[in-house]
């Protein structure tokens, strides 16, 4: 179970990040020590008035023994809706030549989904 899976409304990075602080026993200072930063860097996350690079992002992950996905997305956030979760499990039975026909065809809508996307926005220019 994840951290999110009783949340009703969406958690800001900033109030993510003070719950798995909090979570893991650490001050800000500690933390700060911990990935190797200051108190205020760690403050002003918490505060939503900075955003951490991608470094301080991996960093913190590890020292709050989550994901990067975890720290950073909503849960489900990142996940296939649940019927096409379910379709998803079924393909790890397929073997290699029918999941590449697969991998072909879903690529291949994407691109499609996408130019058409594109179209419309040219012609409404």
């Amino acid at each position: 179970m994840t951290l999110m899976t009783y949340r009703l409304y969406p958690m800001p990075f900033a109030d993510r990040l003070i719950l798995l602080r909090k979570k893991r026993g650490l001050t800000q200072e500690g933390l700060a020590d911990l990935i190797g930063i200051t108190k205020t860097q760690v403050y002003r996350y918490e505060r939503n008035s900075a955003q951490p690079t991608l470094e301080v992002i991996k960093r913190l992950a590890i020292a709050l023994s989550v994901s990067t996905d975890e720290l950073i997305f909503e849960e489900d956030e990142r996940q296939p809706d649940e019927n096409l979760g379910r379709l998803l499990e079924g393909i790890k039975q397929l073997d290699p030549g029918e999941k590449h026909v697969i991998k072909e065809m879903i690529e291949g809508m994407i691109v499609k989904h996408q130019t058409r996307k594109m179209m419309s926005g040219l012609s409404s220019s």
